[in-house]
């Protein structure tokens, strides 16, 4: 799994809180760091073969940088990855990133076994029919 914290947001305390808790549940997770481009998250998905990209999105630019992302990843043939977003995402937006392929959206306040639960649900059933 890649976390990463994309745009100019330098607020990342999130992110690594996420990142630990996730580690702690059993999962394997790489954190790229702040300020990453839409282009580097989907080339650390391909290249450590990522099943799950989450991002920590504070900045109000989910609209701008998940469609990017998102057509990076189907270029790269990596559109079975679960995309997750965390932050402050407006109720109107919510639609629009499911719409284009985000699966999972966990606004500030979620409990941490929710999205556990969610990754563990989303992936794991089709990790066992490889």
């Amino acid at each position: 799994m890649i976390i990463a914290k994309p745009g100019l947001d330098g607020h990342d305390r999130g992110a690594k809180v996420i990142a630990r808790a996730l580690r702690d549940a059993g999962m394997e997770v790489i954190y790229t760091g702040l300020r990453q481009t839409p282009e580097q998250i989907a080339a650390a998905a391909l290249q450590e073969d990522a099943d799950v990209v989450g991002l920590s999105i504070l900045s109000g630019a989910h609209m701008h940088i998940c469609p990017k992302l998102m057509e990076l990843l189907r270029e790269k043939g990596l559109e079975h990855v679960t995309v997750l977003v965390g932050g402050i995402i407006p109720d109107v937006d919510i639609p629009k990133l499911k719409a284009m392929g985000v699966q999972g959206i966990f606004l500030p306040g979620s409990p941490m076994q929710d999205i556990i639960e969610f990754i563990n649900r989303t992936v794991q059933p089709r990790a066992e029919a490889i």
